[in-house]
């Protein structure tokens, strides 16, 4: 928490007045009827769903910030904005920053290649020269610790497998702003310990995060401030453990250690 004394930090982040709308053909369990019916006439129903609401906040440089709610609360329609990937329907988000993504378990990955071939291409992509990728490849390798793994598709990895290859690629790359979108949720014991302290060290660093995560105990512990969101909006914007605390209450469950690691 900052003082008179401190000058809060210059934000890495800006969103202002977010909102966030787009079209789908999908919708609640139409009759059998009604969808031969529309089959045979080339019909859709068309419906706009409202995914983000007015949403307004700062993510300060250096900082952690987690991102919590229900299914369908617009989590991870929010990451996306931030990384570019979904235009605003309205407001605008702003990004100062070289920006690392983990959306989810192994997007961007081509499964058909091996893990060595992947992380070239990975940090290709993130603007990374092939005398930078030749430099930090054994770390990426060694972080990732999938052993002889690293020469065979990625389609026969395991899910924890896909996890500490993406999070490796994505931290190595020395980015300013990485936003994370559950992709720690299938690693290990171990792997989730390491990947906390290379967390910590990059903010340590003065990189910024975003972390969407159901593993509230991981929020409480990395996070700095923390957004509830609950059909598009905002419900709370605060301290970790208060926003936890009321998002629980919510929910009518208790803090037990299978509702803060699984919620």
């Amino acid at each position: 928490m900052t003082d008179a004394t401190t000058p809060a930090a210059e934000p890495a982040i800006v969103v202002s007045d977010l909102h966030v709308s787009y079209r789908t053909t999908m919708e609640r369990r139409p009759t059998l009827r009604k969808a031969i019916v529309r089959l045979g006439r080339h019909e859709r129903t068309v419906r706009t769903v409202d995914a983000l609401k007015g949403l307004s906040f700062e993510v300060p440089r250096g900082s952690v910030l987690g991102v919590i709610g229900r299914n369908g609360a617009g989590k991870s329609t929010l990451m996306r904005t931030m990384a570019g990937i979904l235009p605003p329907t309205k407001g605008r988000v702003e990004v100062v920053g070289r920006t690392s993504t983990l959306l989810s378990l192994g997007v961007g990955f081509n499964k058909d290649l091996s893990g060595r071939e992947n992380i070239v291409l990975g940090a290709l992509a993130a603007g990374l020269t092939r005398a930078e990728i030749d430099e930090r490849y054994d770390d990426i390798a060694a972080f990732a610790d999938i052993g002889e793994f690293i020469d065979m598709p990625i389609r026969s990895y395991s899910a924890g497998m896909t996890s500490r290859l993406a999070f490796s690629v994505a931290v190595h790359q020395n980015p300013d702003i990485l936003l994370i979108d559950e992709a720690l949720s299938t690693g290990d014991a171990a792997f989730k310990e390491r990947a906390n302290a290379k967390m910590k060290e990059m903010v340590a660093q003065a990189s910024t995060m975003v972390l969407i995560s159901h593993a509230l105990a991981s929020v409480r512990t990395l996070c700095d401030e923390c957004i509830w969101l609950d059909h598009g909006e905002l419900v709370m914007h605060g301290p970790p453990d208060d926003v936890i605390r009321a998002y629980v209450h919510k929910l009518k469950v208790t803090e037990s250690a299978v509702v803060m690691e699984d919620l």
